[in-house]
Formats: structure tokens, C-alpha cells, sequence
């Protein structure tokens, strides 16, 4: 209580993010029930038959479902070894702008997609892949190439879908970065010059080790979400032509769960992906601190 009489101001401006966890993010969970009922929505929790473990069953029974799984994993991994490094890279390079009217333009550019729905951003890369009048054709046929239909051959989906995260995002992404690279004690680097270090030897020495402790925690944060990749990043791109490599899990539970209304199905698999969320998390946060010694707790 005497915490809470001292420190009464950030106890209420952290309110509204207290409520907003425990309406949407906590109380939720007591609908993971579902997953072992043959669930009604006329009878509700306490009316609805329990099934035990029958909807697991059914899950790793389809005949689609390790496809589907498979696609996951593999955007996931596609999305972590390319669009993860992404912000650091750009950070570190906008680090080393030292007019700071550049610096601010360049920011502001590559934010900017960040602030678009998907929706906008999947007209975009519709419009610029478009077999007939996408600048991408365009410049093949300049060349002799004939067009290439992107959005209606599988081959090229998951470079879509992990290519446009990385033009969205990855701007946005570098604020924890820069962040991070502001507190880096430019005295370090002033001592690293009196030695004779160059740029990338700094960078390498000083930079990267400094701030090491932010990418492992965001990196972390990262393998949490290794199956939830995001439903409207994949759904403006995929159709008929691609869903065989573009269908992920969140694709499937819309369909089966909000179309098909199978809900308790649908619930089981998304326990599924945050079970597995949670050992990755776990066990990422584990060898970090044993490697490092940094990590989420």
C-alpha cells in the first residue's frame, strides 16, 4: 500500500494496459475449455458434452493438417533468418548517418508501410506483381522475359508473404534498436579510435556486444510467435493457385472455425500453437542464459 500511495501516478498510467491484458488476453483463456468439449453454442461451457482429448485426435488424424503445419514451420523459419535481422541491419546503418536530416527522412520513409492495413499493402503488391501492367513484369518483358503470373504459381508465395513483412515491419522495427544504439557510451568509441579501430571494427567490438542483450530479448519475443505468422498477412495473398505452400494454421482455423463454426476444433489447435509457442520460449530463454546470460527471466 505504501508503493501504491508513492508511486499512485504510474500505478494509473499503466491502468489502462492492466485492463487491457485481462480483458483480452487472460480472461480469454478460460475458453481454452473448449478445446475438450464437443462445444455448443446454445448450451455454453457447462451444457457442452466433454470429449476429453478427441479433438487433438482428429487434429493430428487430418489428412491436411501436418501440409498445413509444415507451411507454418516453414514461413515461420523463412521469416526469422531473413526478417529478423532486417531492423538491426538497417538500425546499425542508420547509426552511422550523421546528418540528421537524412536520418530523419529515411526513418520516416521506411515507417511510413508500417501505418498501412494489409489489405492496402496487398493491393500494392498485387498491383506491382500483376501479370499485365506490374512494374515486376514490365521490367521482365524489357528484357526479353515473358510474364510470370507471382500469386498464381505456389513456388513463389512464401517469398511474398516473408518479402512484404519485411517492407512493412521491418522499419518499425528498428526503434528498439535505435534505442538501444543511443545508450551506447561514445566514449567507448573514442578510446576504440585512439587504438585504431576503424568503423566496422567499432561496430563489431563495441556496437554489437553492447546491444546483444535487446536482439536476445526480441529475438525470444520472436520464436514465441513461430506459429502465428498472422491470418491477414497470409489471406490477401492466397487463392486456389498457391494454398497449397501458402495455407498456414490461421488460414485453416478460419475457415473450419468461423465458417464450419467448429469451434471446439479450432480452439484445440490454437492451444496446440501456444503450447508450442511456450516451449520455444522457454527453451530459447534457457540456452540464452546459459549462452550469454541474458534472457526473459
Amino acid at each position: 500500500m505504501n508503493n501504491l500511495r508513492r508511486y499512485k501516478a504510474l500505478y494509473l498510467i499503466s491502468l489502462p494496459g492492466i485492463i487491457f491484458f485481462i480483458m483480452f488476453k487472460y480472461l480469454p483463456l478460460a475458453g481454452s475449455v473448449m478445446a475438450f468439449q464437443e462445444y455448443n453454442i446454445f448450451k455454453g461451457f457447462t451444457g457442452s458434452p466433454w470429449v476429453g482429448l478427441d479433438q487433438f485426435r482428429r487434429m493430428f488424424t487430418y489428412p491436411e493438417f501436418l501440409r498445413i503445419l509444415e507451411n507454418t514451420a516453414l514461413i515461420g523459419l523463412y521469416d526469422m533468418v531473413f526478417a529478423f535481422p532486417i531492423p538491426i541491419i538497417f538500425a546499425l546503418l542508420l547509426n552511422e548517418v550523421r546528418k540528421a536530416v537524412y536520418k530523419r527522412i529515411l526513418q520516416t520513409v521506411v515507417y511510413l508501410p508500417h501505418f498501412l492495413s494489409w489489405i492496402i499493402i496487398g493491393g500494392i503488391m498485387i498491383g506491382i506483381l500483376s501479370p499485365t501492367t506490374g512494374i515486376v513484369n514490365q521490367a521482365l518483358n524489357a528484357f526479353g522475359i515473358e510474364p510470370i503470373y507471382f500469386l498464381g504459381e505456389e513456388s513463389y508465395i512464401r517469398i511474398i508473404l516473408v518479402g512484404t513483412g519485411v517492407w512493412k515491419d521491418s522499419g518499425w522495427g528498428t526503434i528498439v534498436y535505435l534505442a538501444a544504439l543511443a545508450s551506447v557510451n561514445p566514449e567507448l568509441y573514442e578510446a576504440a579510435k585512439i587504438d585504431g579501430a576503424n568503423r566496422w571494427k567499432q561496430t563489431l567490438s563495441i556496437t554489437i556486444p553492447t546491444i546483444l542483450p535487446t536482439i536476445t530479448i526480441m529475438f525470444l519475443l520472436h520464436i514465441g510467435n513461430f506459429l502465428d505468422f498472422g491470418f491477414e498477412r497470409v489471406f490477401v495473398f492466397i487463392n486456389s493457385l498457391n494454398e497449397s505452400r501458402g495455407d498456414i494454421l490461421d488460414t485453416y482455423i478460419y475457415r473450419v472455425g468461423l465458417i464450419d463454426q467448429q469451434y471446439s476444433y479450432t480452439t484445440a489447435i490454437g492451444l496446440f500453437k501456444s503450447v508450442i509457442g511456450l516451449l520455444l520460449v522457454m527453451g530459447g530463454n534457457t540456452l540464452s542464459k546459459k549462452a550469454s546470460g541474458e534472457g526473459l527471466y
